[in-house]
Parts: C-alpha cells; structure tokens; sequence
C-alpha cells in the first residue's frame, strides 16, 4: 500500500477554485444536502460535498446523490444527528434520513500504518483487496484515497471554493477518466474499481486514460475473489443504467465479462450463428430505451435473456436423457440459476418470475380453444410476450416470426376477433387450414 501513498502524493498539488470561478450553485444541491452541510459548519466540524455530486454539477448535470464528507466521526454524526443510523462494517458510514431521502455522510478517511494503531482498524488480504477500512484522516489523505480524479473534488461549504488535488478538473474538460495513484495497486485494493472505470467511461462519455485501462485485462480474473451479493448489485448499475449495451460490449472489450457470466461468454465463444450476441444485445438495446424513457425495467427479465440459451442448452441434454420437456427445462433453469449464482448472486424475488417467463415460451404456442385465452391472462404474460419478440428478432426464425406477430395481433384485436383468431387455430396450436368439403354420394332411393 505505501507503494500507491507515494505515488498519489507526488502527484498531489491542491489547486483551490473560489466561488467566482466555478458554476456550482447551492440552488442546484438538495435542501437535505445542505442542511447537513450547514449543521456540521455550524458544529465547528469541516463538510464539504464530494463525489459523483461535484462532479455531476460541475459538468451541468443533475446528480443522483449528494454524498458529504466530514472529519467528524460516525458516532459524532450520530450524535449531530438524531435522525441518524450507522451502516457498513468495511466502511463505517453515518445515513441522515429524510424520509425516503438519505445523504450519507462519510468521515475522511486516512492512510494505513501496519505498525501504528491505525492498523487494528484496517485489513487487507495476501493480493491487497481492503477487507476492513476504518482509517480516518485529513482532507489531503483522504483525497489520495479517492478512486478516479474526476470524483476526488471537494465543494467546501465554508467559503463555497471547490478543492482539486489530482488535476480533476481538467481531467473533466478533456472528458478523461484517470485513476489517483498507481492503478495496479488501487485495483488490487478493490477489483470492482476495473468495472466502475467501465460505468463512468460510458456514463460520462469520457474516455479511459491509457495508464487507467492498460492493466485491466490482466487483472479482471480478480473479480472472481469478489462476494456474489456485491457483484449482483453492480451488474444491475452496469446494466440497467440506460448504457447497458455500451456496457456489455467494453466488459468484453477488457475481459471484464467472462469473470461475471462464464456461462454466458462460454456460449458467446461458439456462437456461430449468432444468436446469443443477438439476443443479449436486444435485451439491452430494450432496456437502454426503457430507461431513457422513464419507463420501468425488472432484474428478472434481464436474467431471462442472460441465462436464456444457458437453460436451453442444458434442457435439450436433459431431453436426449429421456426427461420430458417441461421437466427438462424445469431442470436445467436451476443448473443454470445455480451456477451463475456462484459468481453474482440472484435473488429468488428475480429468478422466480424469470423461471416462469421461460416455462411460459413453451405454452405461447399452445393457442386452441381457451388456451390463448388463459395465458393471455397469465400475470407474466406481458413479460413472456416481450421475451418472445426479442427471441424471434434475435434468431429471425420463421416459425417464431409468425408466433410473434400472431400473438401481437392478439393483443390488439378485440374480443370477437381474438375468438375469430383461435377458431383459426388448430388442435395441435398451429394455424388451421381449411380442407376441402368431402361430398357424400347421393345415395339411391328406395
């Protein structure tokens, strides 16, 4: 760890931007944001606004979150604070709570000393990953502690000045994102540091500096060493943030996906035909526009689609075992589900609905007599429906091209022309042709 101390700290050199020369205003921070802010000047303690926060105002953009940074301690806050809790066991955090608001306010944090009392608050495994980080410093440490330059500037509340100590600001101007230090060292602190350059890079439009982005396809296999949950949370930023295909391609780009969906990128290696690559790229494609249109998106159709052929593949073996092909797919969705949990953890609230999403591809076209009906009223039809239609543009099969129109005209028709359709429809599913009336011999009388 010393080696990446030095290293930032020879780059160090504190630029101070008075108010007169940067575009933050206090009528752009949340009323939250600074009334904690306020309170914590007001207590004699530093504050300053840090962060995505800074960074978001300063390039003219709403930020997401306000995130405080103060050399008060979390049980100071608490204490500032009745309206308070204390979270994080690798990072001691105080959340000021304003209803469903909540501004996290973090103390500054310091570097480690292996041989001071520094130490018993700070651990670090064999390859160097922070498992433990409760060190608290000054505002110069802290800054050498922040990951990208870009987010290590400080909006001091007491004269409203920003604070620069990495040349973040100029790195915004060239739409650069750089790593503070050396950034062998601060990926090895936290592997999930290579997959946030990826998020920024695509949410900023900035581009990875080269000395940022050359270690990454070397050491993106460290992502295996990290806890599933955490890894869960960070594909659903990286994928459903409204650059999800932009993601999904610069993961692959520097061999960040395979260490997260090894199913996935085993299938994506043989896809001659292309139809995986096709249909997680519509996925994403979907719910990019979903989520630039304010519209609602859902993990479990994402994982649908990701783990889509993964179940498919492994059903048809179970097939040619002799499982029937309810059983089969039944099967091999939990060998996959199973599996890809070992790396990202899936919660049952997604992989229930995604389960059925898959049980249902197999009843869309089962379509005579009252069946259309019954499913058309299944509560994950509309989720089914959609997969279908992703499936059918993916593979641009035939057969899955006329169910999918079949069932978007469905949906449209009313009530008599839905019954007009299904009497349509034959015993089997498929579409009825009509056969030649057989005449019946007249027949002599008497």
């Amino acid at each position: 760890m010393g080696g990446e101390q030095s290293s930032a700290v020879s780059e160090a050199k504190l630029a101070v931007i008075p108010r007169s020369e940067h575009e933050i205003s206090r009528d752009d921070i949340s009323d939250n944001a600074l009334k904690v802010l306020y309170r914590l000047h007001k207590a004699g303690y530093d504050a300053y606004l840090v962060g995505g926060g800074v960074r978001d105002l300063l390039l003219r953009q709403q930020p997401k979150d306000f995130d405080i940074a103060t050399n008060a301690t979390p049980e100071q806050v608490r204490k500032l604070f009745r309206n308070s809790r204390l979270v994080g066991r690798r990072f001691r955090l105080a959340h000021i709570l304003f209803g469903r608001d909540i501004i996290e306010v973090a103390t500054l944090r310091g570097h480690h000393d292996a041989d001071g009392d520094k130490a018993k608050f700070a651990k670090q495994d064999k390859d160097g990953r922070l498992l433990r980080d409760n060190v608290y410093g000054s505002i110069d440490e802290d800054a050498e502690r922040r990951d990208f330059t870009v987010n290590g500037l400080y909006y001091d509340i007491s004269d409203y000045s920003v604070r620069d100590y990495f040349g973040g600001m100029a790195d915004l101007k060239a739409k650069r994102l750089r790593l503070i230090g050396d950034p062998q060292t601060r990926y090895a602190e936290d592997p999930v540091r290579m997959i946030r350059a990826v998020r920024f890079a695509t949410k900023l439009g900035f581009s990875l500096d080269k000395a940022t982005a050359a270690p990454i396809p070397r050491m993106a296999k460290m992502l295996g060493d990290i806890p599933a949950a955490r890894l869960f949370e960070e594909t659903l930023k990286l994928l459903m943030s409204g650059k999800g295909l932009e993601n999904f391609r610069m993961l692959r780009q520097y061999g960040l996906w395979e260490p997260m969906f090894p199913l996935q990128e085993s299938l994506l290696k043989r896809d001659d035909s292309g139809k995986v690559t096709a249909l997680i790229e519509a996925m994403l494609r979907n719910t990019d526009d979903r989520v630039n249109a304010d519209k609602p998106v859902t993990p479990a159709f994402l994982y649908a689609a990701l783990l889509w052929y993964v179940v498919e593949e492994k059903a048809a073996v179970k097939r040619q075992g002799g499982m029937a092909p309810y059983d089969a797919l039944t099967a091999a969705a939990g060998d996959a589900i199973s599996k890809q949990c070992k790396t990202i953890s899936l919660p049952r609230r997604f992989t229930t609905p995604a389960m059925e999403i898959w049980q249902l591809q197999g009843r869309l076209d089962k379509r005579a007599g009252a069946r259309a009906f019954k499913l058309h009223e299944h509560p994950r039809f509309r989720a089914a429906y959609d997969f279908l239609l992703l499936r059918a543009e993916a593979e641009q099969d035939p057969e899955l091209l006329e169910l999918s129109r079949w069932w978007t005209q469905f949906n449209d028709a009313d009530e008599q022309g839905r019954r007009q359709m299904v009497r349509n429809v034959g015993h089997d599913g498929s579409r009825r042709r009509r056969r030649p009336r057989r005449r019946t011999p007249n027949r002599a009388q008497g």
